[in-house]
């Protein structure tokens, strides 16, 4: 079932449109794979908007037109996006947090595992992000060591190299260890047991990169690299 809820709040005398997914998945159109009881499974695409309303922070300074990015706001609504465009291709996903207040990342965990278990142990998880701490421009994580999810994570990385660096984005990658993508001991990312992707798109504490994060135009460009990266791993 595909829901959407709009909602109106008044923000420095501005009245914005926030429109939130509740839940959605598509049937996939990919051939389905069996599991070790024979029943069949299909692969899902496990989609997390990171933090929640209640959050404390996570919240761009207000700019100067009074414009202001909530964290929450943002990683859902490309949540969104992603999904719409998944759901146009018939790929199965699920929308990890439906709610808009913050959900524990045990809950998560405990979500993603319960998911990753009834297709098969054949899930991927993205998790959404947005950055901040005074840097620019783009980056994504996964746990310590050689995992499944190295791979995703360099598909994904070259999607956003081929996006944003022609315009003069930074590119925030580490090829120390022989791939793009940095490693963290994240909770989502190190205890989920399906291959896991958390992806921070541009930093919403500078105006420049929040600037982009507002836009309907920037918001689709990011949408569009975790769709593109989903399209090819699931070739």
């Amino acid at each position: 079932m595909w829901r959407n809820i709009t909602a109106y709040t008044k923000q420095q005398g501005k009245t914005i449109l926030i429109l939130v997914v509740l839940r959605g998945y598509a049937e996939a159109k990919e051939k389905p794979i069996k599991n070790l009881n024979g029943v069949m499974k299909q692969k899902v695409v496990i989609l997390d908007g990171g933090h929640g309303v209640d959050c404390a922070g996570k919240r761009s300074p207000i700019w100067g037109d009074g414009s202001q990015l909530f964290e929450w706001e943002f990683n859902r609504d490309i949540v969104r996006r992603i999904a719409a465009m998944l759901k146009s291709d018939g790929i199965k996903f699920e929308i990890l947090v439906p709610e808009d207040k913050d959900i524990s990342l045990s809950e998560r965990c405990r979500r993603a595992n319960v998911i990753n278990a009834d297709c098969g142990n054949n899930a991927v998880l993205f998790s959404i992000h947005g950055n901040a701490g005074g840097g620019t421009g783009w980056e994504c994580y996964t746990s310590k060591g050689n995992t499944k999810a190295d791979a995703i994570a360099t598909v994904l990385c070259k999607e956003a190299e081929k996006e944003f660096a022609p315009d003069g984005w930074k590119m925030r990658f580490d090829y120390s260890d022989g791939d793009p993508d940095k490693e963290s001991q994240f909770y989502i990312l190190k205890h989920t047991a399906c291959a896991a992707v958390l992806s921070e798109n541009f930093f919403f504490d500078n105006e420049k990169d929040c600037r982009m994060m507002l836009s309907d135009a920037g918001r689709d460009r990011i949408a569009k690299i975790h769709y593109l990266t989903i399209k090819q791993i699931l070739k």
